[in-house]
Order: structure tokens, then sequence, then C-alpha cells
């Protein structure tokens, strides 16, 4: 074995490259399972702050593909179902545009959305604000706005108290929304007063979406009634969902994904491995007279082997710890720029140097026992 070690420390150069292929698929399988480590994180870490028992209604179509209104009072309707906990609503006012200036043209809306709004949104779907505040009894009967956050961006506003176009008058933004994680048409929205938007904006005063929340032992029982709770007359012209499943899709695909990237690693662990077998095959042909001197004063068979079994293996276990240096700070890196939780995936890390460990000594197995069986008059001769 110290032989062996010796071996590697006395072609250095030749041990990298050897090495490198190993490196690279623990590095891709260390990173991978790191990066979805980390995004698992940060979707559990967002359910458990916005909480999985929100329901979203929101108005369908008719029979004949119109689009339908839910009516006026479905707000208050909801509010009665006993395990309602707190319920608030959004109304889309349509034809209504927000934009920086008057001068911009008409036809770059953005994709903003200006939407009317209750007080208690924030409480509901767990909103916070992130610039301003929110509005009160007294801003919502007069022109003042909330931005969500990529409204904002996207007007180029960071900050309250900063004159906005909106519905061909002005109005101004005393409040900036934090992204919304189960909300994100909230993000993409310009939100004033119910009041002022009827007044001001011609609002009908119908709901489009409303949001509600229960207690978690009864989400399913009010998730079955609220269609007909909402519009008695045309329940299948209302649609109910969860937000908190897209959250749950996005963990199967982001288990899906991590599956096959997971492969292609195993594929480069894999070509790895045939690179140190490769090495050891031609390591064994070069040093034949090294072999053939060994066994003549007085090395056995299992000692010639276990010396290139442990070339190859000290090979491997080096790719291994270099791949895992570089797959840690490849996620790392990735989970600081994305603003998510650091996450050790500490069942990567040992999963990926015992693969490189035996990839490593199955990879030698063969240089290791060829070298054994060489005869050592014929491995002198040779030389």
């Amino acid at each position: 074995m110290r032989v062996g070690l010796v071996g590697v420390r006395g072609r250095p150069l030749r041990a990298c490259l050897s090495a490198l292929g190993i490196a690279i698929g623990v590095a891709t399988m260390v990173a991978i399972l790191g990066i979805t480590t980390g995004s698992q994180a940060q979707i559990n870490a967002q359910l458990a702050k916005v909480g999985t028992n929100l329901l979203t209604v929101s108005a369908g179509q008719s029979l004949f593909g119109d689009k339908s209104k839910l009516p006026n009072q479905s707000v208050s309707m909801v509010r009665r179902i006993a395990p309602v906990q707190s319920v608030s609503a959004v109304g889309a006012v349509s034809g209504a545009h927000v934009y920086r200036t008057d001068k911009t043209d008409p036809n770059e809306t953005g994709g903003i959305s200006v939407q009317a709004t209750r007080l208690d949104l924030p409480k509901v779907i767990g909103a916070t604000v992130g610039e301003g505040t929110w509005l009160n009894a007294a801003t919502t009967k007069y022109p003042a706005v909330v931005l969500g956050s990529v409204a904002a961006s996207r007007l180029g506003i960071d900050r309250p108290g900063t004159p906005v176009y909106l519905g061909d008058q002005w109005f101004t933004v005393v409040g900036i929304l934090d992204p919304i994680a189960l909300a994100p048409e909230i993000d993409t929205s310009a939100l004033v007063g119910w009041d002022v938007a009827k007044t001001r904006l011609g609002f009908d005063s119908h709901p489009t979406t409303i949001y509600e929340r229960s207690t978690d032992e009864a989400v399913a029982d009010v998730r079955s009634v609220l269609a007909a709770t909402v519009n008695p007359a045309h329940p299948e012209e209302v649609s109910v969902s969860r937000p908190s499943e897209a959250l749950d899709i996005k963990q199967t695909i982001n288990s899906t994904l991590t599956n096959l990237l997971l492969g292609l690693g195993a594929v480069s662990l894999l070509v790895g491995g045939v690179g140190v077998a490769n090495t050891m095959v031609i390591s064994v042909l070069e040093r034949r007279a090294e072999i053939g001197l060994r066994r003549a004063l007085g090395a056995g068979r299992g000692q010639i082997r276990l010396q290139f079994l442990t070339e190859a293996t000290a090979l491997s276990c080096l790719g291994g710890l270099a791949g895992i240096a570089l797959g840690l700070a490849a996620s790392t890196a990735w989970a600081l720029d994305q603003h998510w939780p650091l996450t050790f995936p500490s069942q990567a890390v040992l999963a990926g140097l015992a693969a490189a460990a035996a990839i490593g000594t199955f990879a030698g197995l063969y240089p290791a026992t060829r070298a054994a069986r060489t005869p050592p008059a014929e491995a002198l001769a040779s030389n």
C-alpha cells in the first residue's frame, strides 16, 4: 500500500489527469443534490411562512365560453362558512393600465394589471410591504396605489411617493410589496382601493379572485363547498384552486429533473472510472521491469496486486475529494445567488466519496491482477 501511494506521488501530472474524470462526475452529483436540497429548503420555508391552507376562488367561463363574473356578495357569502378564518378579494379594473408617465406609449403596458383590493388582502395572502405602507381606510378613497414587486420593477420605481399615470389620471405610489409566494399574480399588479376604483376608474364591484383561509383540517371540506357558496346559480362557472399545490408540483418537477441530471453525473463518473482503468493498464505495461524486480526480490502476487489496487483507489479518492469540493462550491454559490438557505448535502458527500472509492477499486482490479500474474523472469527480460 505504501509503495502504491508513492506511485501516485511520483507521477503528479498523470494522477491529476486520471482523477479529473472522477472529479467531474462527483462534482456534478454533489452540485445537483446540493442545489436540489437548497431548492426544497426554500420551498419548505415558503410553505412554512405562508401556510398551505390558502384557497383561491376565481371566475371561470360560462357554457358558451364567455368570461363569467363572481357575484358582488360572494365575499360575504364565503365568510359565512363556519371553518373560514379570513377572506379577502381583488377585482380586475377592465380598461385601466398603469404607466410611468403620461408620455409612455399606450401599447407598452408591461403586463401590469390594475386591480381593486380589499384592505385585509395582505393578512389573508401573507403579503408584506417592502417599502412604504399598505392602503388604509383613508387612502382607499383617494388616488393611491400599491405596486407588486414585479410591477414596481417594470415601472422602474423603487420608493414610495412617486406618481404614476393610471387610468388616464395620476396616482401616487404609497407602497411596494415584497414577492408573494402563493399569489404571484399580485406581484404583477397595481392595487388601488375598492372605493376609488369605483368612483374614478369605473370598477363594477365584481371580485375576480377571492382568497380564503381556513383551518388545515377543514381545507378539503371548505374546498368542496366553495364553488356552490360563491355562485349558487352556476357553481360550474367558478374555479377553486390551492396555490400551495403549485409548490408541491414544483418539488416533483425538481425531483424528476434531479434524477435525470444524477444519471448524467453517474455516466460522467463511469467515464472517469474507465479513464482510471486505462491509465492503470498503461502503467502496468510501462512498469513491467519494476514489477519483475519486486517479484525477484521476494514480493508476492498479493503484494503486487495490492500495490496497483491501492494506486487506482487513491487516484479515484483524490478525484472524489476534488469533486466534492467543486460540487459544494457550485451549490453554495448558486444558493447565495438565489437567496436560498445554505444546506449541506451530507448524504451526497458521503455517496460521492464512496462511489469514487468503489469505482477506483473496480477499475483497478484488472490492471492489478494482470500485474500480479506477470512472471518475474518475463518482466525483467522485457526490459
